[in-house]
């Protein structure tokens, strides 16, 4: 017993003395807490975490340190700032020789707004710019801003070495024929209402790793990145800029979501209000928190219920058929796109990852388009395994596992290095 300590202590000290430049990277979603400490040179993850169900019954957050994982029950309706405090105080201070090598902070936020086009070390006037964007991102933006605040707050002496990385920057050169709605042009000149975009960072990403693969300069790189989760959206990248994505001006645009609706008849909302007499305010709240999947079901927006009761149940057939129709006409659009090449389509997010069923019928769909799955390879890739899984007389398409936290820091890390 004494012998496996001293090795354990041992290894410990080891790897200990080979911590340095460290990122603390910090995701606050709607409903969750994601973080994680790791070095963007060497791409090591050292400490890792998620807080799951905030604002519901039996939120608990889970970590992993030096390859040991943890698990514990926080409570009910624990909000934001709790999750936080509990991650700092009880995971992150408990680390002091992590601690002592972070040299910057880097947040995750969902949307810049009209003026930020590019990361941004954080001032006053870039949590003001975060705050004006609220109304684009309402769900978002806020979470985001108070895990700026309370890191700010926890951590002074790196005050000035926080860094928001946007999901809107990558889409900063999308063309006017991709990003501007038929509405009067006025309005996006005075009000800025265009479509933004969201998922950028997981959808840049993407692009940079399938270089890799394939062996690609960026600037020549064609694909159709469709990150699917809770929150879902699809992005066409041509030479290397997204040329169009699914998500508008808010997250709510676009593919069959969680608990969002995507693309819907504008009338909708304007029956709901003059016909139904529901109120704009719940309307959004159905649109955004009581739609998607769970108000097609009715039951859940966990895909693990629906592909467990796919060949079941009829609501869940009906949700996963709506929602592989919708991203397979994304799909097929976006090949219009390409310039005459299409180098690959990619899924990634937790369900394009290990969701083999919805990779199969989404491109069961696109067989006009030459695309063949080969339904061992898909079967096989999930669970953080990446590959191709068609055949090799079909466009190739990928299941790579995203890591935005990656770019997070490596962005975190460049801005800072800059300064």
């Amino acid at each position: 017993m004494n012998f496996c300590l001293n090795k354990i202590s041992s290894y410990y000290k080891k790897w200990i003395k080979k911590l340095k430049n460290l990122i603390f990277v910090l995701n606050c979603g709607s409903s969750s807490v994601k973080f994680a400490i790791l070095n963007p040179d060497n791409e090591k993850t050292y400490l890792s975490g998620l807080v799951e169900r905030l604002f519901l019954p039996d939120t608990y957050i889970t970590w992993k340190f030096l390859g040991t994982k943890h698990k514990k029950i926080l409570g009910s309706n624990i909000n934001h700032k709790f999750a936080l405090d509990f991650v700092i105080e009880q995971v992150l201070l408990k680390q002091k020789d992590i601690l002592k090598n972070l040299i910057g902070i880097g947040h995750r936020v969902v949307h810049g707004g009209i003026k930020i086009k590019e990361s941004m070390l954080i001032n006053d006037t870039v949590i003001k710019y975060i705050q004006d964007a609220i109304s684009f991102a309402p769900l978002h933006n806020p979470a985001n801003l108070i895990g700026i605040k309370v890191i700010i707050e926890k951590y002074p002496i790196l005050s000035k070495k926080n860094v928001a990385v946007f999901d809107t920057s990558f889409y900063k050169d999308m063309p006017k024929t991709s990003f501007l709605y038929a509405i009067p042009y006025d309005f996006y000149k005075k009000h800025g209402i265009r479509r933004y975009g969201a998922h950028g960072i997981s959808h840049h990403y993407i692009a940079r790793k399938i270089c890799i693969i394939l062996n690609k300069n960026f600037n020549s790189l064609n694909i159709i990145s469709c990150h699917l989760g809770n929150g879902s959206s699809i992005s066409a990248i041509c030479n290397g800029v997204c040329v169009d994505t699914s998500m508008g001006l808010t997250p709510l645009e676009g593919l069959v979501m969680g608990t969002r609706s995507g693309d819907i008849d504008p009338s909708i909302i304007f029956f709901m209000n003059k016909k139904l007499h529901i109120k704009f305010d719940e309307i959004e709240s159905i649109l955004t928190k009581k739609s998607g999947l769970l108000g097609l079901s009715g039951i859940s927006s966990d895909f693990r219920y629906f592909e467990k009761n796919y060949n079941l149940k009829k609501e869940a057939k009906r949700s996963v058929d709506v929602f592989c129709h919708r991203l397979a006409k994304y799909i097929s659009a976006y090949t219009t796109l390409m310039e005459n090449r299409l180098d690959a389509v990619i899924f990634t997010g937790g369900i394009g990852e290990n969701v083999p069923l919805i990779r199969e019928l989404t491109l069961s769909r696109l067989s006009l388009l030459g695309f063949r799955i080969n339904l061992k390879l898909n079967l096989s890739t999930k669970g953080g395994k990446s590959g191709l899984i068609t055949e090799l007389n079909s466009p190739p398409v990928f299941v790579i596992s995203t890591n935005e936290e990656l770019l997070i820091a490596q962005e975190t890390m460049n801005l800072i290095n800059q300064k």
